[in-house]
Formats: structure tokens, C-alpha cells, sequence
């Protein structure tokens, strides 16, 4: 067992984090080399002065991230591949990983470096909660039972176990109508959307009932035919990173509001759309949920314009106060195109989606995988699928819906006792907070208070096509209970301090 070298500076705070951050540089520098045993809890909180929790807690997060390998019998130690982690030089550190800063403990001060801004997103989920664990398991398996064909190229749509797995989940926690040949594995929802609407365009090879024939005849058979476009509805507010991919496929887009039910349909059949994309389980950016009355009328209008539905599943993984919303794709299975990803139930980074089609279209977006890049990667593929079925995606998704409801009770909690002049709405369900300011606040200008207090935000006025009130979007993925209280604290004080919003704080003495 290790004796460890640590500094701890009591008066600054943030005292596990300062344990964590001393392990993994004492790693990251081959100080600690893989395999070597760490105190146990108990013997090193002892031995610093500290409370056991505080040395838990820096040691849970550690084997979040990977570095170590806490086993019951065993004890920890510091992970095999843990010690090839280098520092990169010129790399920004992530708030946890900093030391206190003048605004607060774990917090960015003004003076120091800014995140790269895919670290800044509101709707950004907790990386350092990957299952990295389960997940090897899983591909420990798969690597021993995997027949060696199965490495060759797979079917473009998907390889045959993911797809059945993915399935039979869908169905059973999406309410979702779905069997495998309907469902194509696409590389997340930005090309599952793209995909889908190339095809509704007529940009897409057009299947044709020939079961006899493999994906890559098919596709020689029957080639793309000339491009087109469809006039496609977008909620307004909507999120903007995917309306540039959108046109670029063959979109002319048409903004339909949003009110405190959903999408206004009415206001939608009169755009004379052919299809329309919304997020019905919890639209971005305000929250919302599409009510039992929108969906049927939504259904209805589908049915009667044969226009198609495009449904981006989004945040449908994690809600909090109600019963889990059915897709609608479940509803009309013949009109609704329903598109999902593990981007935020795992990690954007695995590349990882699907689309439930019907039949016709599912065929298109196969064979266009075939043409565009032969298809996701195979492994992963069947590590997911292992993944899913041993139900450790299940336990996953259960420990992490504690997780981020904890983190977004914290958060509100102290909007409620340090800002009570923000309107806090869209809890249920998600990753961030819709946060409505007080007429006449400044959204630019509280989003540079905000980062510079450590939050996660976004403005929604970039999202809007119709002028509204002044709002953010606020992420608590990755904010830690225990530090929301201080960096919400900061926020009202920062803003107090330059007098910018003519209104008067109480701060704490």
C-alpha cells in the first residue's frame, strides 16, 4: 500500500477536490504507477486530518474519470491504462480540476483561461459518469464471443444484435411501434435528421421491394435521383446548431411558435409544410411537453396532409417529476420518423444513434449509409448491444436520473434563495433549466457574469425567430450540488456589484 505526498490547503475549500486533483497528477506524472494500491479511505482521511467523506468523495471521482479501479476485497488502485493519460501541452482544466479561484472554490475567475465551448454547453451530460467499468466489461465480452466475419464490413443499417436490442428498448420504455428492419443505426441525431429529411426531399436512393438482393446491389440498381426540397416546420424558439445541416440537406424551413402545450398546430397547417421536426418529450429550448390535445391534434394533421413528423427524442432518458412520455412515434408509426442517440445518456463522443422509419424510408436511410460511409463502427456496435442487453444501460440511466435531479434541485434551490427575480421553468425532464430574466436584463451580459462564475449557459435569443423576453438555458450536469449554492451566490453578487439590471441584491454578510 502507498504512503501518497499530497498538499492539501484546508482554508481554501474545495478540499476533495485539491485530493483529487493532487492523485491524478501524481498519476498523469508516473508517480503513481498503474497497479499500485492506495490507503484505504478511512487510513488516509486519518492521516490528512480530514473527514472520511472528503477522501470518498475525491476517490469516487477519480474512478469516474477512469484513473482508478475501486474493487470490494481488493481496495483501490490506481487503473492499468490510467499512467498513459499525459497532459497535453497548453490544455485548459476543467473547473473541478482547478484550484479555488477568486470567485469560488471549483469556480473560473474572470483572469483565468475559458473552456473550450463544448464544455460550456447547458445540455452537455456529466462525462466524467461514463460507465467506463461496465462498459470495458461489455467489450471484454463481445471481443471473446465475436465471431471473426463480424469484424468485415456489417450492413450499413446496422448491425443485426444493436438493432434488435435497440428495438425491444425502445418498446418497452418509448412505448415506441418499432421491429428491427425499421430501425437504422445512424452516427447521432444530427445525421439521423439530415438523413431523413435528404430522403423526404427525394435526395436518397428509393428502395424497391427486391428482399433477394443485398444493400450494395440495390444501390448500384437504383442511384440517387435528382435533388429536390420540402418546406420543413421548426419550433420557434428551436436549438439553431442543426438548421444550417437541416437546409444543406434539402430543407426550406418555416417557424411555428411554441406556447406552454407544445407546438401550435393550427399555426402550423397553415405554413402548408410537408413535415415538421420538434422534441415532444421536453422541447428545446423552453421545456415544454407536448400535451395529450397537440399530440392528437399533431397526429390528425399528419394523417390528413400526409406530411411526415420528424421527432428528436430529445432528454426523453431523463425525467424527474412525472411519468415517462411515450414517443409519438408509438401513436402513428406510418407518419412519424423518430430519431435518438446515447449522446447524452453516455457520451457524444461514442457516435451513436438510430431512426425508427417507415419501412420506405428506413430502406432510403440504409442504403445511404452504404453510399456515405459504409455504415457506423462495427465493434462498437456489439459492445452496445451487449451493453443493453446485460441491462447495465438501465442501471446506468437509474444512477444517473438521481445523479442529475439532485444537481438540478441544488441549482434551483439557490436561483430561488440568491436570484428570486429568475423565473425557473422546463424541470422535469433534462439536462439545463429554461431561466426566464426580468424585463429589461441584458442576456449577453449575464451569460459573460454567468461563465465567469463557472455555470454552464446559453441565451435564447439566438434561438428565436419571434422576438421574446430575455432567457437562458442553464446546465446542471455538470455542476455538482454542493458548488451551485456558491456560483449562483457569485452570479448575484457579480451582478449586484455593477449595478447593470437597476435592481438591489441582498447578499450574505
Amino acid at each position: 500500500m502507498a504512503d501518497l505526498h499530497l498538499v492539501v490547503d484546508r482554508a481554501a475549500g474545495g478540499v476533495a477536490a485539491q485530493i483529487a486533483r493532487e492523485l491524478r497528477e501524481a498519476v498523469r506524472r508516473g508517480r503513481l504507477a498503474a497497479g499500485v494500491r492506495l490507503p484505504a479511505s478511512r487510513e488516509l482521511a486519518r492521516d490528512l486530518g480530514l473527514s472520511r467523506g472528503v477522501v470518498v468523495e475525491a476517490y469516487e471521482q477519480l474512478v469516474a474519470e477512469g484513473f482508478l479501479i475501486s474493487r470490494t476485497g481488493v481496495g483501490t488502485t490506481v487503473a492499468p491504462a490510467a499512467s498513459h493519460q499525459a497532459v497535453l501541452p497548453g490544455s485548459l482544466s476543467r473547473p473541478q480540476d482547478s484550484a479555488p479561484s477568486p470567485a469560488g472554490p471549483g469556480m473560473t475567475s474572470p483572469a483565468e483561461g475559458r473552456e473550450p465551448y463544448h464544455e460550456r454547453r447547458s445540455t452537455a451530460p456529466d462525462l466524467r459518469a461514463f460507465p467506463r467499468e461496465r462498459w470495458l466489461a461489455s467489450m471484454r465480452r463481445t471481443l471473446a464471443a465475436l465471431p471473426v466475419e463480424a469484424l468485415d464490413y456489417g450492413d450499413p443499417g446496422g448491425v443485426p444484435a444493436l438493432r434488435e436490442e435497440l428495438a425491444a428498448y425502445l418498446g418497452r420504455v418509448r412505448a415506441a411501434d418499432v421491429v428491427p428492419d425499421n430501425l437504422v443505426i445512424v452516427g447521432g441525431v444530427a445525421q439521423g435528421l439530415s438523413l431523413t429529411v435528404q430522403a423526404l426531399a427525394g435526395r436518397l436512393p428509393q428502395v424497391r421491394a427486391r428482399p433477394d438482393l443485398d444493400w450494395f446491389v440495390q444501390r448500384v440498381e437504383y442511384p440517387v435521383p435528382s435533388p429536390g426540397r420540402i418546406l420543413l416546420a421548426v419550433e420557434d424558439p428551436a436549438g439553431v446548431r442543426q438548421l444550417p445541416l437541416l437546409r444543406a440537406a434539402g430543407a426550406d424551413l418555416v417557424a411555428v411558435p411554441v406556447d406552454d402545450e407544445g407546438i401550435d398546430v393550427g399555426a402550423l397547417a397553415e405554413t402548408g409544410a410537408r413535415a415538421v421536426m420538434l422534441t415532444p418529450a421536453h422541447q428545446y429550448p423552453t421545456g415544454v411537453v407536448l400535451s395529450p390535445r397537440r399530440r392528437a391534434e399533431l397526429i390528425e394533421w399528419a394523417v390528413a396532409t400526409g406530411a411526415m413528423i420528424l421527432e428528436d427524442d430529445y432528454d426523453a432518458e431523463f425525467r424527474f417529476d412525472r411519468d415517462p412520455v411515450g414517443c409519438l412515434q408509438g401513436l402513428a408509426a406510418d407518419r412519424v420518423v423518430l430519431v435518438g442517440s446515447v449522446s447524452k445518456s453516455l457520451a457524444p463522443g461514442l457516435r451513436l444513434g438510430w431512426a425508427v422509419a417507415p419501412p420506405r424510408i428506413a430502406g432510403s436511410l440504409r442504403l445511404a449509409r452504404g453510399e456515405l460511409d459504409m455504415g457506423s463502427p462495427v465493434l462498437e456496435q456489439y459492445v452496445l448491444a451487449d451493453f443493453v442487453a446485460t441491462g447495465d444501460y438501465d442501471r446506468h440511466l437509474r444512477r444517473m436520473r438521481r445523479q442529475y435531479r439532485a444537481r438540478r434541485d441544488a441549482l434551483v434551490l439557490a436561483l430561488g434563495e440568491h436570484l428570486p427575480e429568475i423565473t425557473v421553468r422546463g424541470v422535469s425532464a433534462g439536462l439545463n433549466l429554461f431561466a426566464e430574466l426580468p424585463y429589461g436584463w441584458d442576456e449577453a451580459s449575464v451569460v459573460a457574469r454567468a461563465e465567469e462564475c463557472g455555470l454552464a449557459v446559453e441565451p435564447v435569443e439566438p434561438m428565436r425567430h419571434a422576438p421574446g423576453p430575455p432567457a437562458l438555458l442553464m446546465g446542471f450536469a455538470r455542476l455538482p450540488g454542493h458548488r451551485a449554492g456558491q456560483a449562483v451566490r457569485a452570479l448575484a453578487r457579480a451582478l449586484g456589484a455593477r449595478g447593470e439590471f437597476r435592481f438591489r441584491l441582498e447578499t450574505p454578510g
